[in-house]
């Protein structure tokens, strides 16, 4: 996600464009957790547990999720660096609602990841025992969106990143901060920034790192005609990174207008055959690369919703997984991001 408010202007809220199309889910039974999706209420959107379970909802075996941030219920006053400290405390109220077993099988908010400015340095310290203490069961880590690009036309992320954020000395000391209270860090960049992430990676082994969305490969503005030219170097760049083994992947995220597909801009939707046809390679190489234990899917929901439905999307990543074991299969779908995230109650 680039900037939420800026995404939520494109995200379709004719929910009948979605119900165009509807598929039935495939292999409902197979156990799914969602390690990425997002909850919000901005004046022109809203995303909370109604809506999410709706999603949850449509047919798949949900069984858990994972938030991650996205700029949501700060804290009103105090010191800035403490007041995304407020998303932590309003996701582990949501998290408590679901757990009651009023509103369903689906764990929501299992895991959250919020946000700090790692560029404090040892600094961010503080920030991060308030996250823990606001929801000790929950939280899990943080994502300090890096995506950073010289076009005018590419809008880089919410936290406002400077040039080269993840080689910066302070940041990767605050980095360093997360694995030192057992936490792990969620990277969201561009395609270009692959490598700055594979050098941060190397230089703190000990940090359990997630990619988010792919490593973010752009397909509009000046990226719109090079997709053949950026997917070519993106495959090398991810196998590099495949060589740490502290980083694994989150398959999803690719549906978004900066991925230039387009589909929110048709007549209809996407069934989960266009998906698959349009990003399967994504996929496939990154799974060979990282493997199934080190890959999960990801819905990146609302933001993927301006493009395809939850059930739609998920019936894609199964036909995408169609080929692998039912052991590999379920490291995609559960084992891997309950092991990531250390999902109490969800790993085997």
């Amino acid at each position: 996600m680039s900037d939420a408010k800026e995404t939520l202007s494109l995200i379709r809220e004719d929910t009948g464009w979605l119900g165009q199309l509807t598929e039935p889910a495939l292999e409902p039974d197979l156990p799914i957790i969602d390690p990425h999706h997002h909850l919000w209420d901005f004046p022109t959107n809203r995303y909370f547990l109604d809506e999410l379970l709706a999603d949850t909802g449509s047919g798949h075996n949900i069984v858990a999720t994972v938030f991650v941030e996205c700029m949501a219920m700060y804290r009103a006053g105090g010191p800035d660096a403490m007041r995304p400290v407020g998303e932590t405390e309003f996701v582990n109220g949501v998290a408590a609602q679901s757990a009651s077993g009023i509103y369903g099988k689906t764990a929501a908010c299992a895991g959250i990841v919020s946000f700090a400015d790692l560029s404090l340095g040892e600094g961010v310290k503080p920030v991060l025992e308030a996250h823990i203490a606001a929801a000790p069961a929950r939280f899990r880590g943080i994502r300090h969106a890096a995506g950073w690009d010289v076009h005018d036309e590419i809008q880089n992320s919410h936290t406002n990143p400077p040039r080269g954020l993840l080689g910066d000395a302070r940041f990767r000391e605050g980095a360093a901060a997360l694995g030192q209270l057992g936490l792990s860090f969620d990277a969201w960049l561009y395609h270009h920034q692959i490598g700055e992430l594979t050098e941060m990676a190397r230089a703190l082994p000990d940090l359990p790192i997630v990619l988010d969305h792919f490593g973010g490969p752009l397909g509009i503005g000046p990226y719109a005609d090079q997709r053949a030219e950026i997917f070519s170097q993106w495959r090398k760049d991810m196998a590099a990174l495949a060589e740490c083994p502290n980083v694994y992947v989150k398959l999803g995220g690719i549906n978004m207008t900066i991925n230039g597909f387009g589909w929110h801009k048709q007549e209809l939707p996407p069934g989960s055959d266009a998906l698959v046809e349009a990003t399967r390679d994504y996929y496939l190489h990154t799974i060979d690369c990282f493997g199934p234990a080190r890959c999960m899917f990801e819905s990146n929901f609302p933001v993927d919703k301006m493009s395809c439905s939850y059930g739609v999307l998920w019936n894609a990543f199964k036909k995408i997984a169609s080929g692998f074991s039912a052991s590999e299969k379920a490291e995609l779908f559960k084992d891997s991001a309950a092991r990531f995230y250390r999902l109490e109650g969800f790993q085997d």
